[in-house]
């Protein structure tokens, strides 16, 4: 069997799932981390010498380290984006790379409605209130210490419109609201009662909520700034579970905290794990997740069994899902 090395698998496989669909195809040694800065290459390297198959999800594979791998014939990326490897280079040396193109969309569509819905609610801070005794000592039968908002006949701007954004979309359309809908490709958005193709400048003026979902390039980086929230609605809500470069975050910062902004729900941020001093830890009712918008059992599993399957066909002379042909 062929050598292989998974250099970071704890975050795919903390112990939930099973590694057998891999381990059936290639003698496997799996680190749950590989530690990497610019004077630790030297660590990756070493534990990829031997092998002709590495697995990756955020360890970097650059030109100077592909060098020193001179039996390596093929890279797995465990996940969607493949920045992490320096593409060109392994096709260069002749080394087929893959992704993972479809594992969690549905996941991570419903978890930006989780954020979305804890702004409109505050599901958890009423039930902190709730269990501090804040209830229990009220004259009235209710109360809330936060306003709600019903998301029926809101309008919400969706900013890359691929897997996730149209799923994005029906469950907006499910809640009632009306659907504006940018796309790089604006043919790919339908035109219907409920949904059509909107430039951003219509789409920052006329949105109740903003979706992100686009993929991060040199065009759109920082697209969510002073200026173009300036565009948008008073008290719009921001929703990112796409990259966190996207976001300039200082910018939306000051919006949240002078009010123009309602509300952010963050599942990304442009440095992670996120950097003590990231000034969104401080802003008002702004919601931070870990990352954690990809990570279900279910979305993690079918990552695994989708690596496995990549794996098996470039095995068999028959690639699937190559970045670099």
């Amino acid at each position: 069997m062929p050598k292989a090395v998974i250099l970071d698998g704890y975050t795919l496989n903390p112990g939930d799932l099973d590694w057998a669909p891999l381990e059936r195809l290639a003698d496997f040694k799996i680190y749950d981390r590989t530690t990497f800065s610019a004077d630790e290459a030297a660590l990756i390297i070493e534990r990829a010498k031997d092998a002709e198959i590495i697995l990756t999800n955020k360890t970097p594979l650059t030109k100077e380290i592909l060098t020193e791998l001179p039996k390596l014939k093929y890279i797995g990326v465990l996940a969607t984006g493949f920045n992490v490897v320096d593409v060109e280079a392994a096709k260069e040396r002749n080394i087929t790379v893959t992704n993972i193109p479809d594992y969690g969309t549905d996941t991570v569509a419903q978890a930006a409605f989780a954020l979305l819905l804890e702004l409109c609610h505050f599901t958890g801070e009423h039930s902190d209130a709730v269990k501090r005794g804040d209830w229990t000592n009220q004259e009235d039968f209710c109360f809330w210490n936060h306003p709600i908002m019903e998301l029926s006949g809101k309008t919400m701007g969706i900013i890359g419109y691929g897997r996730i954004g149209q799923v994005t979309s029906r469950i907006g359309e499910a809640f009632g609201m009306k659907i504006l809908a940018y796309n790089r490709t604006k043919e790919k958005v339908p035109h219907t009662d409920n949904i059509r193709y909107a430039p951003l400048d219509e789409l920052y003026k006329e949105a109740d909520v903003i979706m992100l979902h686009s993929p991060l390039t040199e065009e759109n980086k920082g697209l969510i700034n002073k200026e173009t929230i300036g565009k948008m609605k008073d008290s719009v809500l921001i929703i990112n579970t796409a990259r966190g470069g996207l976001i300039n975050e200082r910018d939306l910062a000051d919006a949240l905290n002078n009010g123009k902004v309602g509300g952010a729900g963050l599942d990304v941020v442009s440095k992670e794990p996120i950097s003590a001093d990231n000034p969104l830890l401080e802003a008002k009712n702004c919601i931070i997740t870990p990352h954690i918008a990809w990570a279900s059992l279910e979305a993690r599993e079918r990552l695994l069994n989708i690596a496995a399957d990549n794996l098996e066909k470039f095995l068999e002379g028959k690639a699937i899902n190559i970045v670099n042909d």
